[in-house]
Protein backbone atom coordinates (compact mmCIF):
# COMPACT_ATOMS: atom_id res chain seq x y z
CA UNK A 1 0.00 0.00 0.00
CA UNK A 2 1.40 3.40 -1.01
CA UNK A 3 2.01 6.01 1.66
CA UNK A 4 2.61 9.72 1.36
CA UNK A 5 4.58 12.26 3.31
CA UNK A 6 3.42 15.84 3.00
CA UNK A 7 5.52 18.74 4.25
CA UNK A 8 3.31 21.79 4.67
CA UNK A 9 4.74 25.30 5.10
CA UNK A 10 2.06 27.57 6.65
CA UNK A 11 2.20 31.34 6.31
CA UNK A 12 2.09 33.20 9.61
CA UNK A 13 3.13 36.71 10.61
CA UNK A 14 6.86 37.21 10.17
CA UNK A 15 7.53 34.01 8.22
CA UNK A 16 9.60 33.91 5.05
CA UNK A 17 10.19 31.35 2.31
CA UNK A 18 12.90 31.50 -0.40
CA UNK A 19 11.43 29.65 -3.40
CA UNK A 20 14.59 30.05 -5.51
CA UNK A 21 16.69 28.29 -2.86
CA UNK A 22 13.97 25.71 -2.21
CA UNK A 23 13.70 24.71 -5.86
CA UNK A 24 17.36 25.15 -6.80
CA UNK A 25 19.08 23.64 -3.77
CA UNK A 26 16.69 21.99 -1.32
CA UNK A 27 14.68 19.85 -3.73
CA UNK A 28 17.88 18.54 -5.41
CA UNK A 29 19.01 17.52 -1.90
CA UNK A 30 15.72 15.66 -1.47
CA UNK A 31 16.33 13.90 -4.78
CA UNK A 32 19.93 13.02 -3.88
CA UNK A 33 19.32 11.66 -0.38
CA UNK A 34 15.72 10.49 -0.34
CA UNK A 35 14.98 10.14 -4.05
CA UNK A 36 15.98 6.50 -4.45
CA UNK A 37 13.06 5.60 -2.14
CA UNK A 38 10.46 8.02 -3.57
CA UNK A 39 8.03 6.97 -6.31
CA UNK A 40 6.95 10.51 -7.15
CA UNK A 41 7.11 14.05 -5.81
CA UNK A 42 4.77 16.98 -6.25
CA UNK A 43 5.46 20.52 -5.02
CA UNK A 44 2.57 22.99 -4.92
CA UNK A 45 3.12 26.72 -4.41
CA UNK A 46 0.27 28.46 -2.60
CA UNK A 47 -1.55 31.04 -4.72
CA UNK A 48 -4.83 31.53 -2.87
CA UNK A 49 -6.85 30.27 0.06
CA UNK A 50 -10.12 30.64 -1.82
CA UNK A 51 -11.82 33.33 -3.88
CA UNK A 52 -10.28 36.70 -2.99
CA UNK A 53 -8.30 35.08 -0.13
CA UNK A 54 -4.51 35.15 0.25
CA UNK A 55 -2.80 31.75 0.47
CA UNK A 56 -2.52 30.16 3.90
CA UNK A 57 0.57 28.19 2.91
CA UNK A 58 3.78 28.97 1.09
CA UNK A 59 4.02 25.45 -0.30
CA UNK A 60 3.13 21.79 0.15
CA UNK A 61 5.61 19.10 -0.86
CA UNK A 62 4.11 15.64 -1.36
CA UNK A 63 6.29 12.55 -1.65
CA UNK A 64 4.70 9.20 -2.46
CA UNK A 65 6.36 5.93 -1.50
CA UNK A 66 5.57 2.36 -2.53
CA UNK A 67 5.08 1.40 1.11
CA UNK A 68 5.97 2.30 4.69
CA UNK A 69 9.34 0.54 4.44
CA UNK A 70 10.35 2.80 1.53
CA UNK A 71 9.29 5.89 3.47
CA UNK A 72 11.24 4.68 6.52
CA UNK A 73 14.34 4.21 4.35
CA UNK A 74 13.92 7.72 2.93
CA UNK A 75 13.57 9.17 6.42
CA UNK A 76 16.77 7.41 7.55
CA UNK A 77 18.55 9.16 4.66
CA UNK A 78 16.96 12.58 5.29
CA UNK A 79 19.51 14.10 7.69
CA UNK A 80 21.05 16.55 5.19
CA UNK A 81 17.56 17.46 3.91
CA UNK A 82 16.27 18.24 7.39
CA UNK A 83 19.39 20.25 8.25
CA UNK A 84 18.85 22.41 5.15
CA UNK A 85 15.34 23.69 6.03
CA UNK A 86 16.65 26.71 7.95
CA UNK A 87 18.43 27.86 4.78
CA UNK A 88 15.18 28.70 2.96
CA UNK A 89 12.51 29.35 5.60
CA UNK A 90 11.89 30.26 9.21
CA UNK A 91 8.60 28.31 9.13
CA UNK A 92 8.12 25.28 11.36
CA UNK A 93 6.80 22.81 8.75
CA UNK A 94 3.77 20.69 9.48
CA UNK A 95 3.95 17.02 8.54
CA UNK A 96 1.22 14.67 7.39
CA UNK A 97 1.90 10.99 6.80
CA UNK A 98 -0.96 9.25 5.09
CA UNK A 99 -2.24 6.23 3.27
CA UNK A 100 -2.77 6.89 -0.44
CA UNK A 101 -6.38 5.92 -1.08
CA UNK A 102 -7.11 7.49 -4.48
Amino acid sequence: MSVSLQVIYPITKGTEFDFDYYLGTHMPLVAEHMGPHIDRTLVTRGLAGGPDMPPGHFAVATMVFADAAAMDAAMRASGPVMADVANFTNVQPQILVGEVIA
